[in-house]
């Protein structure tokens, strides 16, 4: 009976996303439609897919596991940072620019935007090269994190859910696209919304509540990590400054991730980006708060682990959340593993469909066949949405077997190495004048480099930078000295290009009196 009420529920949602995927298909004819949704995506789409697309497996499994444990309940900092930092002011400083000059350059994705911002084809290429490879290892990451609930609520094993997940998630993206994509990522969404709260509430209780759970995590000591008592239920935890750097890396990340920032370049209008602002923070105040705030008691759990004699922990970090929800009745597993499910596959989704297309037009059609018609792009974008899921499952199995590296490793990898080479060029682009090809190229090399030799070579680096997550952190806020500075010492960008590209915000247009005055 307990495993057809999962089974049953697991149909219903397979079903939904599947005739989503069938209904959108109108919408995925051509290019425009397939990648953007026409750039007719709704307020709540719009926010739900930039959420659901930022909050995975990743995060529930890996990092609020791993970080919970590290630091505490002062690990809800890191949710609470991905609400203000990584949702509010990325909304706020690249939303509204980011859809405007988009737009204005014709640009679909991120390394569209620099080739055409700097009529640089080189530069378009680089960055759908640096896309392409650092996106695989996230992707990858995210089948890890699922095959741990799964196996724990259904013992199936682990490539069985590797082969679902990858089916059904390729089956809706190559039907619809983008707008499939989205309005899967607002029912997704809405499931994460509910879940969350209601496993915080399961597991809390286990232990006498909130106060409850607040008391006994107090009552925990581990002299490795601290001589202070309470230190896991303090307001920073035993690890401020490494808490800091995580904060970093999952928060102002998203500003250069590609598949995060073309969520932006869809939106249908003004209000849209306002509305879509606030809704977008308080998806990422419930999910990446709670996910984190759920971790944080991650030690109250400690008898039902194996602690080896390291002090590390039988199955890694990637086991302990697994472990807190073990005792929950059947459907509210069911519900979690939906959960889990939605947040995977809605950023699977995003990552395939952000690799594909980046693939296709900038680096197919932009440097092999320039004159491919739009129904060729759109074919050949559905064969690599099936090519990158297939090479992501075939390297997530790889991983999972030699046990290479923690999802939050593969994680800091990915986003140090895209936002650490992104962010910065990206930002400056769109609000500095100034900004120079060379020192988008500086920061390419820089942010992708530096990650590369933190994987080579690790154990050379200063102890701070020798976690991936630290050097990921770096290589973000280095970016954003590098580019004004090396801007300043390189030949100034042609004027007449400049002009033309900025040329879109002083474009008039007609509102209503209540947005805007009269003379």
């Amino acid at each position: 009976m307990e495993l057809a009420i999962k089974i049953i529920m697991l149909a219903l949602f397979f079903g939904v996303m599947i005739g989503v995927g069938f209904y959108s298909r109108k919408k995925a004819t051509d290019v425009n439609g397939f990648v953007l949704g026409g750039r007719s995506v709704g307020p709540w789409l719009t926010a739900f897919a930039y959420g659901t697309s930022y909050f995975s497996a990743v995060i529930f499994v890996g990092y609020a596991g791993q970080f919970g444990w590290k630091f505490g309940i002062a690990s809800t900092w890191i949710g609470i940072g991905n609400a203000v930092v990584g949702s509010l002011l990325a909304w706020v400083i690249l939303g509204r620019r980011t859809r405007i000059m988009t737009q204005h350059l014709n640009s679909a994705t991120m390394p569209q935007f620099f080739g055409e911002r700097f009529k640089s084809p080189a530069l378009k290429i680089a960055a759908s090269a640096i896309t392409f490879v650092f996106l695989i290892p996230y992707t990858a990451s995210l089948y890890n994190g699922l095959s741990r609930l799964f196996g724990m609520a259904f013992n199936i094993d682990y490539s069985v859910c590797i082969v679902i997940m990858s089916i059904l998630t390729a089956v809706y993206v190559i039907a619809g696209g983008y707008m499939a994509t989205a309005i899967n990522d607002f029912i997704q969404g809405l499931i994460m919304l509910v879940g969350i709260v209601v496993v915080i509430a399961a597991v809390l209780k286990v232990n006498g509540g909130f106060l409850g759970s607040l008391d006994g995590l107090a009552q925990i000591a581990d002299e490795k990590v601290s001589t202070t008592p309470g230190v896991f239920n303090s307001f920073f935890g035993p690890d401020p400054l490494n808490l800091l750097f995580v904060v970093i890396l999952t928060s102002l990340g998203t500003w250069g991730l590609p598949q995060m920032v073309q969520k932006f370049y869809a939106i249908k209008s003004e209000k849209d980006i306002k509305k879509g602002t606030i809704i977008s923070t308080f998806f990422a105040i419930v999910v990446a708060g709670g996910c984190y705030f759920l971790g944080g008691f991650g030690r109250l759990f400690s008898d039902k682990l194996t602690i080896l004699e390291d002090g590390s922990i039988q199955g890694g970090f990637d086991s302990i959340i697994p472990t807190m929800l073990s005792g929950l009745s059947p459907v509210l597993i069911a519900l979690v593993v939906i959960l889990v499910l939605s947040a995977s596959m809605s950023t699977l989704s995003s990552l395939v469909l952000a690799s594909s297309s980046t693939l296709t037009i900038d680096f197919i059609k932009g440097a092999i066949a320039k004159n491919m018609k739009e129904k060729q792009q759109v074919l050949i974008m559905r064969v690599l949405v099936v090519f990158f899921i297939a090479i992501s499952a075939v390297i997530a199995l790889f991983q999972y077997n030699t046990q290479t590296n923690f999802i939050a490793q593969l994680m800091g990898i990915s986003w140090g190495a895209l936002a650490g080479a992104f962010l910065a060029p990206f930002m400056y682009s769109l609000y500095w004048k100034k900004t120079t090809k060379a020192a988008c190229w500086v920061s390419f090399i820089f942010g992708a480099g530096i990650m590369i030799l933190n994987m080579a070579f690790r154990a050379h680096f200063p102890a701070i930078l020798q976690s991936p997550i630290n050097c990921g952190s770096v290589a973000m806020l280095a970016g954003l000295v590098i580019v004004p500075v090396v801007s300043l010492f390189t030949p100034k960008p042609d004027s007449e290009l400049v002009e033309n590209a900025f040329a879109c915000y002083h474009k008039k247009t007609q509102v209503e009196q209540q947005t805007a005055l009269g003379d």
